[in-house]
């Protein structure tokens, strides 16, 4: 019985311990991007390195009233290192969106015109390119879903195609993260 005691105290004060453990936005995206800290790594986050990183950004909810949490692995990206003592401007950050995604960068008037609902990606996309990330939307995506580039947010670059952007900027030294 007493060791029945001494499990379930252990078992409350590793439940306690854990919920005070949460994932935390910032220090440059302060609204998306929560990252849970890592203590004592082994692989040591290089401070002082460039990151050139390019996000392939194809797939996007069904439910449209939904955040992309593949935007969303950028602002991820960009806090986590920043809690990890990588400065905003050691990171240069590029997004390349095309098929079921190139919704998500369109205006909150274009969104409801065609959806229904405001964008829920207008305000993180917003967030994203005001900390230094690009945005490149495929030409092509854009004719074949009828999303002209007059729809898009403020600040989002129009690209011959999803497969030229991407090509390029690996040329240039940005490392393609897929997820």
């Amino acid at each position: 019985m007493k060791a029945y005691f001494i499990f379930l105290f252990l078992g409350v004060l590793f439940n306690i311990t854990a919920l005070g453990q949460e994932k935390k936005a910032g220090p440059i995206i302060e609204d998306y991007g929560k990252v849970w800290e890592v203590a004592s790594q082994d692989y040591q986050v290089q401070p002082n390195a460039e990151f050139k990183v390019v996000f392939d950004i194809m797939n996007s909810p069904n439910d449209l009233s939904q955040l992309n949490t593949s935007i969303e692995t950028a602002a991820r990206f960009l806090n986590m290192h920043g809690q990890n003592g990588v400065s905003s401007e050691q990171m240069k950050v590029a997004l390349v969106v095309h098929n079921k995604a190139s919704k998500d960068i369109i205006t909150n008037e274009a969104y409801r015109k065609r959806y229904g609902v405001d964008n829920p990606n207008a305000r993180m996309v917003s967030q994203l390119m005001e900390a230094g990330a690009e945005f490149i939307f495929c030409g092509q995506s854009s004719k074949s879903r009828d999303l002209p580039k007059e729809d898009t947010l403020d600040g989002v670059q129009l690209s011959l195609s999803a497969m030229t952007a991407l090509v390029q900027l690996q040329n240039e030294g940005y490392r393609l993260i897929k997820f």
